[in-house]
Formats: C-alpha cells, sequence, structure tokens
C-alpha cells in the first residue's frame, strides 16, 4: 500500500462497505492537548489516538518517547478497530510528521495496509469535507503486533551509522546546531549525524513533496540506495517522518530509526555531543 493517501481517495474509501479504520493522532510537543481538538471536530468515524500513552511507551532513560510494549499497542490498535486485514489511514494537524509515527508503528507491529493523509486534517477541513463531533464506538479489532517488521537502532548502533552509513537527525536546524535546546538538558547532535528537517518534506500547502522532489532532497544527503540509513529526532517521533519520506522518495530498503533519540542519547552523560554544522553535503 502506499505510504500517502489524497483526502480524495480517504473520502471516497469512507463511503464504500468497508471504510478504513481512520486514526486522529494530534500532538504538540507544548500543547494544547490533541484530544480537545479531536472532540472539536474528526474525519467521520476517526478514532482518537493518544501520542503519549498510546503510541508511547513511559518515558525515562530509553527516551521520552520509547516504543510502547507490544501488548500495550496491540490493545490500542483493537480498541481503535483495526483488525489483521484492515486498511488504516492517520492523520495529525500538522506537516504529517506525527501521523507518521503511528504510520511507522503499524508497520513496525508488521501491519502493512496503513496509509498517512496527505495534508492532514487541515487539506481535509480546507476542502470543505465532512467534519464530525460524533466520538465513535468500533468494533474491537483482531490485529496481532508482531514487532521487528522496521528496523530499530539503539544508541551504539546509531553511532555506527554515523560513521559507516547516513544517520540523519530530522530536527530543526537550530536544535541539530546545539544553538538551541528547548527540551532536552544537552544542545547538540549525535557527532557524524546529518541534518535533514522533518520540516523540509512538506511543501506551503502542508502537503508532501512528490518521490522526485525527495529523491533529490536525500541525493544532496548523501543517502543511496545502498547506504546504511538511520533517522533520530528529540524523541523517536518525527523521525518517522524521515522514513516514509524516504519510501515515498523510493528508497526500497527501510531507515533504521534510532527510536531512544536525542532524548536517550543524552542520558548517558559520557556520549559525546557534537555542535555547529556537520561535514558532507548539507541538506536543501
Amino acid at each position: 500500500m502506499r505510504p500517502l493517501l489524497s483526502t480524495a481517495d480517504l473520502a471516497e474509501l469512507l463511503d464504500t462497505e468497508h471504510p478504513p479504520t481512520v486514526l486522529d493522532v494530534r500532538w504538540r510537543l507544548n500543547g494544547p492537548p490533541g484530544r480537545s481538538s479531536y472532540e472539536q471536530g474528526h474525519v467521520p468515524g476517526a478514532v482518537f489516538l493518544d501520542v503519549e500513552h498510546d503510541l508511547a511507551g513511559e518515558p525515562g532513560a530509553a527516551g521520552r518517547h520509547p516504543l510502547p510494549d507490544p501488548a500495550t499497542l496491540q490493545h490500542a490498535l483493537r480498541s481503535a478497530g483495526v483488525s489483521t486485514g484492515s486498511v488504516v489511514v492517520a492523520y495529525d494537524d500538522g506537516d504529517g510528521s506525527v501521523a507518521a509515527r503511528a504510520w511507522w508503528l503499524l508497520r513496525w507491529a508488521g501491519h502493512r495496509r496503513v496509509a498517512v493523509l496527505d495534508g492532514g486534517f487541515a487539506a481535509w477541513t480546507a476542502e470543505r469535507r465532512a467534519v464530525s463531533t460524533v466520538i465513535p464506538r468500533p468494533r474491537h479489532g483482531d490485529v496481532v503486533v508482531e514487532p521487528g517488521a522496521m528496523p530499530v537502532l539503539d544508541a551504539d548502533g546509531a553511532a555506527r551509522t554515523a560513521r559507516g552509513g547516513v544517520l540523519l537527525d530530522a530536527r530543526a536546524p537550530q536544535r541539530y546546531t546545539g544553538e538551541s535546546e528547548p527540551v532536552d538538558p544537552r544542545a547538540g547532535h549525535v557527532p557524524g549525524a546529518r541534518n535533514a528537517p522533518f520540516a523540509a518534506h512538506t511543501g506551503d500547502d502542508g502537503r508532501w513533496r512528490s518521490g522526485t522532489e525527495l529523491a533529490r532532497h536525500f541525493d544532496a544527503l548523501g543517502v543511496g540506495e545502498l547506504a546504511e540509513a538511520g533517522v533520530y529526532c528529540g524523541s523517536g517521533v518525527t523521525a518517522c517522518s524521515v522514513v516514509l519520506a524516504l519510501e515515498v522518495s523510493g528508497r526500497d530498503r527501510p531507515a533504521a530509526l534510532y527510536a531512544g533519540s536525542w532524548s536517550n542519547w543524552v542520558a548517558d552523560p559520557d556520549r559525546p555531543a557534537a555542535t555547529g554544522p556537520a561535514p558532507g553535503p548539507a541538506t536543501l
């Protein structure tokens, strides 16, 4: 299944005998809570999943948003109505990077029939499509979470990838260079990582760039088809959009996610933090 779905295609699917399971995963690092936005209006039939409680484990040394326990994730997905054969569509109200976390987790869990709504809730409402405040009660699904279908890195693996392949840092340039760090206790980036801000994946209209544009973007960053590639961000959420963008660009091998990301890296004071621009190809 293609990783991106248009608003027109979603509207058509919702009008079929077997509509997709739609997940509203609106979330903002500094609030307000996504659930309140969901309750004010959402795609008809969409079920809200919370990044903090449904799509991540308890914060700690493993990071601010570590991977959820498989049983916990399975319960959340089943409660949302996800079954083995379900088509699942996730959306947020930003640039798709949070929806990409849901996409990545489902793929990691072994469920391939999942896509991100291109343009998200903003595109949906801009086209004056139907919005509902009804909280659905979906039939319990039967999806089985079998983790491991997408590659994952730990801190040592991220360091090795930075040395022998290409490790991409999805955070904003100011956080990557160390000029600003509003969340974590230390600033900077994993030595050898290259900056690939998640905001570069979408255009001014909020929709994802074409595969050709994204291929050029990643070529400029040195991510060849055969290169070992890994990605990270602050806590493992927005980095998922880099994995998705690489797939849209035509890359066959999925990039590995450093799930703990910077919040895990800096939990060990012995791990070095580089500052300033990285050597090598620069991002577009």
